[in-house]
């Protein structure tokens, strides 16, 4: 393991060039080893690559050592990456957030970002808001996210599902909009949501399920067939 020293004058720069190193095992236990002895020097080395890095495991130690360390330390430094250019960056900096569970960060969960085109900035971005967002703005989170009902794929509306169903009755008022929607796959989106926050154990795949069945038939045809 490549020994951190965070007396140097340069601090960081030992962690930063193990964190670059190309076999996965170095960067994963440099990660480890920066959670085990936190200091708040290594945050700017530690978030920088949460950017860039490819492996799954190594991100989820990164993030992990983060939330090791002060919020004061690291929330800013995170704030700033939401602003990145850089999609891993901005869907990191969320995931990150959210494990600190920090609610000063609530307000830098913009409508942009839980709109964002890159599917997983928006799927961290809900999860995140799920959890910072204020007891008395569920509802106002829960008919942002609704407005996103019957988009994607079927990980992304799964993704979204779970955001929802997450607010609890919050989310009631908004699924009802989304079941009187003219677009035949919001109400099925919104109705295999109803299905999930009222059985957790239900299964999702009726939401693909029934999206191909209105595509074959027609919209029409297939409530007819339904009833």
């Amino acid at each position: 393991m490549v020994p951190l020293n965070p007396t140097t004058d340069t601090p960081g720069k030992p962690l930063l060039d193990a964190l670059d190193a190309e076999d996965s095992s170095t960067r994963l236990k440099t990660a480890m080893a920066a959670g085990s002895r936190p200091d708040p020097r290594f945050t700017d080395a530690l978030v920088a690559r949460c950017a860039i890095e490819p492996d799954f495991f190594v991100r989820d130690m990164l993030t992990w050592a983060l939330t090791r360390l002060p919020p004061a330390s690291t929330v800013p430094r995170l704030l700033a990456e939401l602003r990145s250019e850089r999609a891993q960056a901005r869907s990191q900096a969320l995931h990150t957030l959210s494990k600190i569970g920090d609610r000063t960060a609530w307000p830098a969960i913009t409508r942009s970002l839980l709109h964002d085109a890159d599917d997983e900035v928006a799927r961290s971005a809900w999860r995140t808001a799920v959890v910072l967002v204020p007891e008395r703005e569920r509802a106002g989170l829960a008919a942002e996210l609704a407005t996103q009902l019957g988009r994607g794929d079927r990980d992304r509306r799964l993704s979204l599902s779970r955001a929802l169903v997450a607010l609890g009755d919050a989310c009631k008022p908004a699924l009802r909009k989304g079941l009187e929607s003219h677009e035949p796959t919001v109400r099925a989106h919104a109705r295999a949501t109803e299905r999930l926050l009222h059985d957790p154990e239900a299964g999702f795949d009726v939401t693909t399920d029934e999206a191909k069945r209105i595509m074959a038939l027609g919209p029409h045809q297939a409530e007819g067939s339904a009833c």
